[in-house]
């Protein structure tokens, strides 16, 4: 049994009706071994409990040997559900539920899945850890891309890594009502972000190898310049022409894959360029 399923008696109803539900949502279930519609939902109820054991608890109530609980609720039918949040009764329905209703009626007052994911992601470009907190933004944005907040966290962390063309795509979805001065900041970074690509380093080698296009020395240096400023899949882009023809060439090999591996995990841009390194190598 999980350790967020257990069976409600007087002894233990405190800790869990009055201080447990102060930080997750508690499911009372009441139910009896010679009730069939109640016995035969618990298996339901319980894998439910399981799938959100990080937010809920469930209590069983075998009405038979806890008369005294049972009537305190005042639960006049079997089986009856009452979910309880900070020691007072939020929710709750009488009678047969199936799986989806269950679901339903649970969900509606626990976090959503992406929740614990954007929390994370929140800590870590709060401590400046644009790359890891990417990821944890990316894996939220993909379960709920409708969560605003998902959005505008990858948006950020796209910025910060200089995936400023990623960035704006997210932002270009973001409807009227939503442009709030999160949008507004972010669109601020991102202008930013454009002017500070443009250095003149950059200019004057993306000048020299409009000049010398096979000259694989330039390319190697304008990739390690456009790396700088975050421009990654066009660095990848020129690293690639130049291991594709020599795969020796001075230290294009090793930056390639350094460039790679400097990826947040999540990003479609470290797969695909993996990929295409391996199938060189192999």
């Amino acid at each position: 049994m999980s350790e967020n399923i257990l069976d409600l008696n007087v002894e233990n109803f405190k800790d869990v009706i009055i201080d447990g539900s102060q930080t997750k949502l508690v499911a009372v279930y009441f139910w009896a071994p010679q009730d069939p519609t109640s016995a035969q939902m618990l298996p339901s109820v319980e894998t439910l409990a399981t799938e959100h054991a990080n937010h809920l608890v469930l209590a069983k109530v075998n009405v038979e040997q806890e008369p005294q609980i049972t009537q305190q609720f005042g639960v006049r039918g079997l089986p009856t559900i009452m979910l309880v949040k900070e020691g007072q009764p939020l929710d709750g329905a009488a009678g047969p539920m199936d799986a989806q209703q269950l679901r339903e009626l649970f969900e509606k007052h626990l976090p959503n899945p992406e929740d614990d994911l954007l929390l994370q992601a929140a800590e870590l470009v709060n401590q400046g850890q644009y790359q890891d907190a990417y990821t944890f933004a990316k894996q939220a944005f993909d379960i709920n891309n409708s969560n605003i907040d998902a959005r505008f966290l990858l948006a950020d962390c796209s910025v910060e890594l200089g995936k400023v063309d990623a960035a704006k795509a997210l932002l270009s979805e973001v409807t009227l009502v939503d442009q709030d001065a999160r949008y507004t900041s972010l669109m601020g970074k991102i202008e930013l972000a454009e002017k500070a690509s443009e250095s003149p380093e950059i200019i004057e080698l993306q000048n020299k190898l409009a000049a010398e296009p096979d000259n694989m020395e330039i390319k190697l240096q304008l990739a390690v310049q456009l790396q700088h400023v975050h421009k990654v899949e066009e660095a990848l882009e020129l690293l690639f022409s130049i291991i594709t023809k020599d795969m020796n060439f001075a230290d294009a090999k090793k930056t390639t894959l350094d460039t790679i591996n400097a990826l947040p995990d999540g990003d479609p841009l470290k797969s695909k360029y993996r990929r295409k390194f391996y199938s060189l190598l192999y």
